[in-house]
């Protein structure tokens, strides 16, 4: 990696509003501990505003704007690769979302790198995959984004029709399903709900809390069996 690739490494690392040790970057950029010190050093003389010390972390100061984005051809075909796995695999709304994302990427690349993704030697189908694998996702990423509880009706695996009120946390994509992490008002204890199982949504106005152990994280620490 040139030396001025890392150092903008360093920045976005710093940048996710988190104290960050020496040897944790060391790890992320394959360096060693003492050129982390000295790039931190390089980046607070040329006046990026990092707080912190060694030994203990570092922290990239609030308000400061990162420079503006460059990427090289793997971090371009990385993108690609994910824009083709939301259209194949998600909502059209996420799906329209990805392909606006991309070209708003390829507008701002310098002439060698513009239209990358368009050599399609990566590519993640989605002919193949039945239009019910995201039966009412969009609905439920505005119910998560929103915390509105949601009723829906479901069928389980034996068959047996139910109707639920849910607190919807967060979606899981388990490489051809997709499933809905929620909080299931009817058993008092987290769910997990297939979306192509789901046989219709409806979002209310009633809101959820943010309340401590009901979070996704629960969820996932649940589901997890932690």
């Amino acid at each position: 990696m040139r030396r001025a690739d890392r150092l903008f490494q360093i920045i976005l690392l710093l940048g996710r509003n988190r104290v960050v040790t020496a040897r944790r970057m060391a790890e992320e950029l394959d360096v060693s501990v003492r050129t982390v010190y000295r790039n931190i050093a390089d980046l607070v003389a040329a006046g990026v505003p990092i707080d912190g010390e060694a030994g203990v972390g570092y922290r990239l100061r609030s308000g400061y704007q990162v420079p503006p984005l460059m990427f090289d051809g793997e971090e371009l075909e990385a993108l690609a690769l994910g824009a083709s796995m939301v259209c194949a695999w998600a909502d059209a709304e996420l799906a329209r979302a990805a392909g606006r994302a991309l070209a708003k990427v390829d507008a701002v690349l310098p002439e060698r790198l513009r239209g990358r993704w368009d050599k399609e030697t990566l590519l993640a189908p989605g002919f193949f995959i039945p239009r019910e694998t995201v039966t009412g996702m969009t609905q439920l990423r505005k119910a998560i984004d929103q915390r509105l509880m949601v009723r829906m009706a479901y069928v389980r695996e034996d068959s047996e029709r139910s109707e639920r009120v849910v607190w919807p946390l967060g979606l899981v994509f388990w490489g051809t399903k997709w499933t809905l992490g929620a909080w299931c008002e009817l058993r008092g204890e987290f769910r997990t709900f297939r979306l192509d199982r789901i046989q219709s949504v409806d979002l209310l106005l009633s809101q959820f809390p943010d309340m401590a152990g009901r979070r996704f994280k629960d969820y996932i620490a649940y589901a997890s069996g932690e």
